[in-house]
């Protein structure tokens, strides 16, 4: 395990039958940094998460947690060892409120669950029924969910999607006070100009296998990575 990662993919893959979705991936994340992930659809980003998560086992390959083999688990399993995520589709608890939702997340503790919304700014609708929540406030509420499981890790899938302009600077300086506050993000994204900003470091998957990393000036300027997926040179 490198000295200073406190999460570690090592040659993680992952097959459906034929098909390939992840081809021996490593990857590092160092605690405190938001470590980004892009590429285009289909090039394993959710499944890699998934794996990491539990959701998936790997095919070979494995996932190390501060210094352990967590491949594997279950996950609730991986949940209980520091690692929390959130969906590419807002999945609440459509009937229960916003308070309801995050105790769920919490594991029953109410205070957690009322410190989680303070955090990201949803207290005041704490009473409110999920299925009322406007789409930026379901991706807030996930992101909630997930630190009252008090993680050491988030794994962040898609956050932006469907928001705007002033909603997806609001989320990203909600991201930048979760790191603040101590939080290793792993954050996947399609959104170009959110993730170059807010990201310390990026990974690029292309049909299944990491093709660049590097801080995003590197990213930005790779001809692998623009002839693989940005189509054209990107300006920051």
């Amino acid at each position: 395990m490198t000295a200073m990662a406190l999460l570690e993919c090592e040659k993680l893959t992952k097959r459906f039958g034929g098909l390939i979705a992840l081809k021996g991936v490593d990857l590092q994340l160092n605690k405190g940094e938001i470590l980004g992930l892009i590429g285009p659809n289909g090039s394993g980003k959710t499944t890699l998460i998934n794996c990491v998560t539990g959701f998936y086992s790997p095919t070979a390959g494995k996932v190390i947690l501060e210094g352990k083999d967590i491949t594997g688990l279950k996950d609730y399993e991986v949940n209980k060892k520091g690692i929390a995520r959130t969906f590419q589709i807002p999945r609440p608890f459509p009937r229960l409120t916003v308070l309801q939702n995050v105790i769920v997340g919490s594991r029953g503790d109410k205070d957690v669950a009322i410190r989680s919304l303070e955090e990201v700014g949803l207290h005041s609708i704490k009473d409110t029924l999920a299925k009322n929540l406007t789409t930026p406030q379901m991706r807030v509420l996930e992101l909630a969910r997930a630190l009252a499981t008090n993680p050491k890790v988030l794994l962040v899938d898609e956050v932006m999607a469907g928001l705007n302009s002033v909603e997806m600077e609001e989320t990203m300086s909600l991201l930048g006070k979760i790191r603040e506050e101590g939080l290793t993000l792993l954050w996947v994204e399609h959104v170009m100009r959110a993730i170059m900003k807010k990201a310390d470091r990026l990974i690029v998957l292309h049909e299944g296998e990491k093709i660049a990393q590097g801080n995003p000036s590197e990213i930005a300027s790779s001809p692998k990575v623009v002839e693989a997926y940005l189509g054209e040179k990107y300006m920051l």
